[in-house]
């Protein structure tokens, strides 16, 4: 990491961090069973605070934090950040008893969150989403039962959710989920209410998918799912705000995820072709070899520095973090990916072999591209925010 941009705490801190992750959770995240919730990680990294700091840390410590777990052990980085996406809508538009309920146990661990916003036919395009929040009526209740009314016929504002999500990470092991559904019919980003929906909810429904990614992801069924204005996060029909909300923040951190990655595959091909012999010399003495892997350390810095620039702008409350945001997820993600297929290709077949950290790697790193906001999507805010600034003469 580049000293100038870092305190050396900062610098300290990650250091520290990786150690950590190295000793202490990727034992346990060999143990885990790919594509489900490892609980006992997530526990360990309540246990160790590094949860809690998910709702007082800024964007920049969170990036920090993010690509040191991600340097040395990919599913603990995985597992904080998932939290994070699933509880910061809760955190930062909940109503106190929300956050007095979810909050502590997402902090220690012991309640896994989920962010619910894609679907079918809304995935890139979040703004065409089609899962239904129908109005319930609410009937008019009986005199002699005026004293013990329901959640549901108290005089409350009441829905029933009915439709898909699918790609959710954390699902359909999570315990709650932020979800997004449509209130408003027709109404683009405007008519779309963020909720908070506990898993056991009933008609709630869900099953996993076999991805790529080690990480569990899976789909969700909502039946006529019943949820009230205890259950909304933020306000009606705004809920959109939420989502991006949550995004300006994440993607920058999706950016330092895929920099950790980076690092790790860079640092592994400067070990490799540093002792592998060929043609009558070290691998790193054919200068198609040093060039490239010259390459490979100017895209990581770079890409690392872009990803300061915008969390520390979100950070700042700095007017243009939309395109920052985007600009940094955008750079890293695509960075990450060439960086590791070309370690893959610089260590040959080994680096195909189960187990392999590179193989490893490159499992992990083709997701990021896509989730969080696809790069095509990211060059679309990136276009919309400068096209914004421009002054056309009349």
């Amino acid at each position: 990491m580049p000293a100038f941009s870092l305190e050396p705490e900062q610098i300290a801190w990650c250091g520290e961090l990786r150690t950590l992750a190295a000793e202490q959770l990727r034992p346990l995240a060999e143990k885990g069973e790919p594509g489900h919730v490892n609980r006992a990680l997530v526990a360990e990294l309540g246990r160790l605070g590094l949860l809690g700091r998910l709702f007082t840390s800024g964007a920049l410590d969170l990036c920090l934090m993010r690509e040191s777990l991600a340097y040395a052990c990919t599913e603990a980085e995985t597992a904080l950040a998932l939290q994070g996406l699933g509880a910061h809508p809760v955190h930062a538009c909940g109503t106190p008893a929300q956050r007095e309920r979810w909050l502590p146990k997402v902090a220690d661990g012991t309640a896994v969150a989920a962010f619910a916003l894609t679907e079918p036919g809304a995935g890139s395009d979040a703004a065409a989403l089609e899962l239904r929040a129908d109005p319930k009526p609410t009937p008019e209740p009986e005199p002699e039962a005026a004293g013990s009314l329901t959640a549901e016929a108290d005089g409350r504002t009441g829905w029933r959710l009915t439709g898909e999500k699918c790609w959710i990470s954390n699902a359909p092991e999570a315990d709650f989920y932020t979800v997004f559904a449509r209130t408003t019919p027709g109404a683009g980003a405007r008519g779309v209410t963020a909720f908070l929906v506990p898993a056991d909810r009933s008609g709630l429904t869900g099953t996993a998918l076999d991805m790529l990614s080690p990480h569990p992801i899976g789909a969700l069924d909502f039946d006529a799912v019943p949820v009230t204005a205890d259950d909304v996060l933020g306000e009606v029909d705004r809920g959109f705000r939420v989502a991006m909300g949550t995004l300006n923040q994440f993607r920058p951190s999706v950016g330092a995820f895929a920099v950790g990655m980076a690092q790790a595959a860079l640092d592994a091909t400067l070990a490799h072709t540093s002792r592998r012999d060929a043609f009558g010399g070290k691998l790193k003495d054919l200068q198609a070899v040093a060039h490239q892997v010259a390459e490979m350390a100017l895209r990581t810095d770079a890409a690392r520095l872009m990803v300061h620039a915008a969390a520390s702008a979100y950070d700042e409350g700095a007017p243009d973090v939309p395109k920052r945001a985007a600009m940094a997820k955008l750079l890293a993600t695509e960075t990450a990916q060439y960086v590791v297929d070309s370690a893959v290709q610089l260590h040959g077949a080994r680096a195909l072999r189960r187990g392999h950290l590179l193989e490893h790697l490159y499992r992990e790193v083709r997701a990021p591209r896509i989730y969080e906001g696809a790069s095509e999507v990211q060059r679309g805010i990136i276009a919309k925010e400068l096209y914004a600034d421009v002054e056309v003469p009349q």
